[in-house]
């Protein structure tokens, strides 16, 4: 049986939270011996998603979408893709082809219902790429440079999320993900 080989991870990170996560999700798939690549939006302009069995993308969630660098890199690939006639009707799923989704939020007002947007959305890229999408992960974390919206929005104190504790359980999710796809 074909092995999960190869991973991208796509993030982008202002505050480091996404960042943290990412690294979780790298050290995870590594430790099932996938070979991982990890760039930002700007560094993956030129990557061939094809060319891998597994790609992960994270961002914050910002004012209910995914951050513009990401935004901007998930449409230039559909742009690209469509102009190579890669994206058909009824998005017809590509054999080996797979995705991860995974978005960062405070939710400083409606907790998660802010975050599922950003997530949805970029989700949709990879459903009209063909790819399955195998998760779609959304991780509570610390609002940085502002009290207020760490501490009183609907899921309470979130100074210092992810934790460590929560970044362990995302190493063993990535593993678990790595482990599936064989």
């Amino acid at each position: 049986m074909p092995k999960l080989k190869s991973a991208l991870i796509v993030y982008f990170s202002s505050t480091g939270n996404t960042q943290k996560v990412a690294l979780a999700i790298k050290e995870g798939l590594e430790k099932e011996s996938v070979a991982v690549d990890l760039k930002t939006p700007q560094e993956a302009a030129d990557a061939d998603f094809d060319g891998y069995d597994l790609i992960c993308v994270g961002s914050p969630s910002i004012e209910w979408q995914p951050a513009k660098p990401m935004a901007d890199l998930l449409k230039a690939k559909l742009n690209l893709y469509r102009s190579q006639g890669k994206i058909k009707p009824c998005a017809p799923k590509v054999p080996g082809q797979n995705a991860l989704v995974f978005v960062t939020y405070s939710g400083p007002h409606t907790g998660i219902e802010e975050a599922t947007p950003a997530g949805k959305t970029m989700r949709q890229y990879f459903e009209h790429f063909g790819f399955t999408v195998v998760g779609e992960w959304y991780i509570p974390s610390e609002f940085h440079g502002r009290l207020d919206m760490s501490t009183l929005g609907r899921l309470g104190d979130l100074r210092g999320k992810p934790s460590a504790d929560e970044l362990a359980k995302i190493k063993k999710d990535a593993e678990q993900i790595a482990k599936s796809l064989l």
